[in-house]
């Protein structure tokens, strides 16, 4: 697990106000919508704003990857490290 997907996981964590949830819980592979963590379309924007905030990186809701994106936290930690490099 990158450094960077344990950053996201604590900041999932965090910005969602999963209490009863740690970082060693989330699978950085499992999906983070519907039957993995099971985060919801206002979740996602909540997360988009705090990654804005944290790493300056925007994730525009009308990419057509933007499910991809936020698939799983592996998949946000690749397209944040991109986007930054």
């Amino acid at each position: 697990m990158s450094e960077m997907e344990t950053e996201l996981k604590h900041l999932i964590i965090d910005t969602l106000a999963l209490e009863d949830v740690d970082a060693a819980d989330i699978d950085s592979h499992a999906a983070l919508f519907n039957d993995g963590l099971g985060l919801d379309s206002i979740d996602a924007l909540e997360l988009g704003l705090a990654i804005r905030k944290k790493y300056q990186v925007k994730i525009d809701a009308e990419r057509d990857d933007v499910v991809k994106i936020f698939g799983s936290v592996a998949a946000l930690a690749q397209f944040i490290e991109a986007a930054r490099s």
